[in-house]
Protein backbone atom coordinates (compact mmCIF):
# COMPACT_ATOMS: atom_id res chain seq x y z
CA UNK A 1 0.00 0.00 0.00
CA UNK A 2 1.54 3.74 -1.24
CA UNK A 3 0.71 5.81 2.12
CA UNK A 4 1.12 9.70 1.37
CA UNK A 5 2.54 11.65 4.24
CA UNK A 6 1.44 15.12 3.89
CA UNK A 7 2.96 16.41 7.62
CA UNK A 8 5.98 18.58 7.40
CA UNK A 9 9.42 17.68 7.87
CA UNK A 10 10.77 16.06 9.80
CA UNK A 11 8.22 14.54 11.60
CA UNK A 12 7.25 13.57 7.83
CA UNK A 13 10.63 11.49 7.64
CA UNK A 14 10.06 9.88 10.65
CA UNK A 15 6.94 8.87 10.19
CA UNK A 16 8.07 7.25 7.04
CA UNK A 17 10.16 5.09 8.84
CA UNK A 18 8.01 3.68 11.07
CA UNK A 19 5.84 3.27 7.77
CA UNK A 20 8.30 1.21 5.87
CA UNK A 21 9.29 -0.96 9.21
CA UNK A 22 5.78 -2.22 8.77
CA UNK A 23 5.35 -2.92 5.50
CA UNK A 24 4.05 0.30 3.66
CA UNK A 25 5.51 1.90 1.12
CA UNK A 26 5.84 5.88 2.22
CA UNK A 27 5.63 8.56 -0.16
CA UNK A 28 7.11 11.72 1.32
CA UNK A 29 5.39 14.69 -0.05
CA UNK A 30 4.66 17.90 2.62
CA UNK A 31 1.78 19.94 2.24
CA UNK A 32 3.43 21.95 5.00
CA UNK A 33 6.59 23.36 6.04
CA UNK A 34 7.60 24.78 9.16
CA UNK A 35 9.82 27.51 9.28
CA UNK A 36 11.63 28.41 12.88
CA UNK A 37 11.03 32.29 14.24
CA UNK A 38 13.52 34.92 15.59
CA UNK A 39 11.89 34.37 18.70
CA UNK A 40 13.51 35.74 22.38
CA UNK A 41 13.02 33.17 25.33
CA UNK A 42 13.17 34.17 28.81
CA UNK A 43 13.07 31.02 31.14
CA UNK A 44 13.14 33.74 34.16
CA UNK A 45 10.16 33.23 36.58
CA UNK A 46 9.29 29.80 34.04
CA UNK A 47 8.74 26.84 36.16
CA UNK A 48 8.28 24.18 33.22
CA UNK A 49 7.87 24.10 29.89
CA UNK A 50 4.70 22.60 27.59
CA UNK A 51 5.24 21.35 24.14
CA UNK A 52 2.27 20.64 21.72
CA UNK A 53 4.11 19.71 19.06
CA UNK A 54 7.74 18.22 17.99
CA UNK A 55 8.30 21.70 15.82
CA UNK A 56 7.90 23.14 19.00
CA UNK A 57 10.55 21.29 20.89
CA UNK A 58 13.03 21.21 17.68
CA UNK A 59 12.27 25.23 17.34
CA UNK A 60 12.73 26.11 21.14
CA UNK A 61 15.90 23.55 21.59
CA UNK A 62 17.54 26.42 18.33
CA UNK A 63 16.92 29.11 20.72
CA UNK A 64 17.86 27.68 24.17
CA UNK A 65 20.66 25.56 25.70
CA UNK A 66 18.26 25.16 29.09
CA UNK A 67 17.31 21.60 29.23
CA UNK A 68 16.73 21.68 32.96
CA UNK A 69 13.11 22.54 33.27
CA UNK A 70 10.43 20.26 33.62
CA UNK A 71 8.28 19.18 30.51
CA UNK A 72 4.74 18.12 29.79
CA UNK A 73 3.89 17.44 26.11
CA UNK A 74 0.87 16.52 24.32
CA UNK A 75 1.65 12.99 23.31
CA UNK A 76 4.17 10.39 23.32
CA UNK A 77 5.88 11.68 19.36
CA UNK A 78 6.38 14.89 20.98
CA UNK A 79 7.80 13.38 24.40
CA UNK A 80 9.88 11.57 22.58
CA UNK A 81 11.39 14.52 20.63
CA UNK A 82 12.23 16.51 23.68
CA UNK A 83 14.07 13.40 25.10
CA UNK A 84 16.29 13.39 22.20
CA UNK A 85 16.54 17.14 22.37
CA UNK A 86 17.94 16.47 25.87
CA UNK A 87 15.37 17.32 28.44
CA UNK A 88 15.25 14.25 31.20
CA UNK A 89 12.22 15.02 33.27
CA UNK A 90 8.82 15.08 30.67
CA UNK A 91 5.31 14.06 31.83
CA UNK A 92 2.86 13.10 28.16
CA UNK A 93 -0.91 13.73 27.96
CA UNK A 94 -0.82 10.80 25.19
CA UNK A 95 -3.67 12.58 24.00
CA UNK A 96 -4.46 15.73 22.79
CA UNK A 97 -4.79 19.14 23.66
CA UNK A 98 -7.82 18.89 26.33
CA UNK A 99 -5.61 15.68 27.89
CA UNK A 100 -2.43 18.11 28.17
CA UNK A 101 -4.92 21.30 29.70
CA UNK A 102 -6.44 18.15 32.19
CA UNK A 103 -2.97 17.21 32.83
CA UNK A 104 -1.52 20.40 33.70
CA UNK A 105 -4.69 21.04 35.93
CA UNK A 106 -3.71 17.91 38.01
CA UNK A 107 0.34 18.11 38.03
CA UNK A 108 1.36 21.32 37.65
CA UNK A 109 -1.46 23.31 39.22
CA UNK A 110 0.03 27.04 40.80
CA UNK A 111 2.71 26.86 38.33
CA UNK A 112 4.48 29.31 35.44
CA UNK A 113 4.31 27.33 32.16
CA UNK A 114 6.46 28.95 29.07
CA UNK A 115 4.34 27.17 25.79
CA UNK A 116 6.63 27.54 22.72
CA UNK A 117 4.44 27.12 20.01
CA UNK A 118 3.21 28.04 16.49
CA UNK A 119 2.19 31.64 15.49
CA UNK A 120 -1.43 30.45 14.71
CA UNK A 121 -1.69 27.19 17.03
CA UNK A 122 -4.47 24.88 16.64
CA UNK A 123 -6.26 25.89 19.78
CA UNK A 124 -5.78 28.09 23.22
CA UNK A 125 -4.35 26.05 25.69
CA UNK A 126 -4.77 28.93 28.07
CA UNK A 127 -8.09 29.09 27.85
CA UNK A 128 -8.30 25.62 28.42
CA UNK A 129 -6.17 25.40 31.60
CA UNK A 130 -7.87 28.50 32.93
CA UNK A 131 -6.40 29.46 35.96
CA UNK A 132 -5.29 26.69 37.22
CA UNK A 133 -1.70 27.19 36.11
CA UNK A 134 -0.19 30.49 34.37
CA UNK A 135 0.87 29.80 30.69
CA UNK A 136 2.58 32.11 28.65
CA UNK A 137 3.04 31.36 25.12
CA UNK A 138 5.84 32.40 22.56
CA UNK A 139 5.58 31.69 19.11
CA UNK A 140 8.66 30.03 18.07
CA UNK A 141 7.75 28.79 14.48
CA UNK A 142 5.17 28.86 11.72
CA UNK A 143 3.60 26.98 9.49
CA UNK A 144 2.96 27.40 6.15
CA UNK A 145 1.64 25.72 2.76
CA UNK A 146 3.91 24.47 0.41
CA UNK A 147 2.42 24.05 -2.56
CA UNK A 148 2.80 20.39 -3.49
CA UNK A 149 0.60 18.41 -5.47
CA UNK A 150 -0.15 14.73 -4.50
CA UNK A 151 1.95 11.58 -5.84
CA UNK A 152 1.39 10.33 -8.89
CA UNK A 153 0.18 6.86 -7.20
CA UNK A 154 -1.05 6.66 -4.18
CA UNK A 155 -3.43 4.61 -2.30
CA UNK A 156 -4.22 6.35 0.58
CA UNK A 157 -3.14 9.23 2.73
CA UNK A 158 -2.30 10.40 6.21
CA UNK A 159 -3.77 13.56 7.73
CA UNK A 160 -1.71 14.53 10.82
CA UNK A 161 -3.81 18.00 11.56
CA UNK A 162 -6.26 19.86 10.36
CA UNK A 163 -3.63 22.35 8.62
CA UNK A 164 -2.69 19.48 6.99
CA UNK A 165 -6.40 18.64 5.80
CA UNK A 166 -7.41 22.53 4.66
CA UNK A 167 -4.14 22.32 2.70
CA UNK A 168 -5.16 19.01 0.89
CA UNK A 169 -9.52 20.30 0.66
CA UNK A 170 -7.69 23.02 -1.30
CA UNK A 171 -6.27 20.93 -4.10
CA UNK A 172 -9.83 19.81 -4.76
CA UNK A 173 -11.21 16.25 -5.71
CA UNK A 174 -8.89 13.37 -6.54
CA UNK A 175 -8.86 11.63 -9.66
CA UNK A 176 -10.17 8.27 -8.49
CA UNK A 177 -11.52 7.39 -5.27
CA UNK A 178 -9.15 6.67 -2.10
CA UNK A 179 -9.61 6.42 1.40
CA UNK A 180 -8.07 9.34 3.98
CA UNK A 181 -6.52 8.23 7.63
CA UNK A 182 -6.95 11.31 9.60
CA UNK A 183 -5.85 11.45 13.41
CA UNK A 184 -8.97 13.28 15.09
CA UNK A 185 -12.19 14.21 14.18
CA UNK A 186 -11.06 17.83 13.70
CA UNK A 187 -8.47 16.42 11.05
CA UNK A 188 -11.18 14.73 9.47
CA UNK A 189 -13.63 17.70 9.00
CA UNK A 190 -12.12 19.52 6.25
CA UNK A 191 -11.99 16.31 4.14
CA UNK A 192 -15.64 16.28 4.01
CA UNK A 193 -16.43 17.71 0.81
CA UNK A 194 -13.81 15.41 -1.13
CA UNK A 195 -14.54 12.41 -3.20
CA UNK A 196 -12.99 10.10 -0.91
CA UNK A 197 -14.47 6.39 -0.40
CA UNK A 198 -13.77 6.60 2.74
CA UNK A 199 -12.39 8.66 5.70
CA UNK A 200 -11.32 7.09 8.62
CA UNK A 201 -10.20 8.41 12.21
CA UNK A 202 -7.86 7.78 14.53
CA UNK A 203 -9.31 6.46 17.71
CA UNK A 204 -7.03 8.18 20.26
CA UNK A 205 -5.23 11.53 18.55
CA UNK A 206 -1.79 9.08 18.18
CA UNK A 207 0.47 8.90 15.08
CA UNK A 208 -0.08 4.21 16.55
CA UNK A 209 -4.07 5.03 16.71
CA UNK A 210 -3.64 6.65 13.09
CA UNK A 211 -1.80 3.71 11.65
CA UNK A 212 -4.18 1.12 13.20
CA UNK A 213 -6.72 2.81 10.17
CA UNK A 214 -4.81 1.47 7.85
CA UNK A 215 -4.87 -2.14 8.24
CA UNK A 216 -2.51 -4.31 6.54
CA UNK A 217 0.02 -3.22 3.87
CA UNK A 218 -0.83 -5.81 1.18
CA UNK A 219 1.29 -8.38 -0.20
CA UNK A 220 4.82 -6.96 -1.98
CA UNK A 221 4.83 -6.88 -5.37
Amino acid sequence: MKVWITRASPGAEATASRLAALGFTPLVLPLLEVRPLPAKVDLKGIDALVFTSINAVAAFAALSPDRGPRVFTVGDATARAAAEAGFTSICSADGNLTALAALIRTEARGLALLNPTAAKPAGDLAALVDTAARVLSVPVYETSETGNRPPDTWDTVLIHSPRAAHALAALGPTTEPRFACAISAAAAAPLSGLNFSEVRIAATPSEDALFGTLGKPGPAV
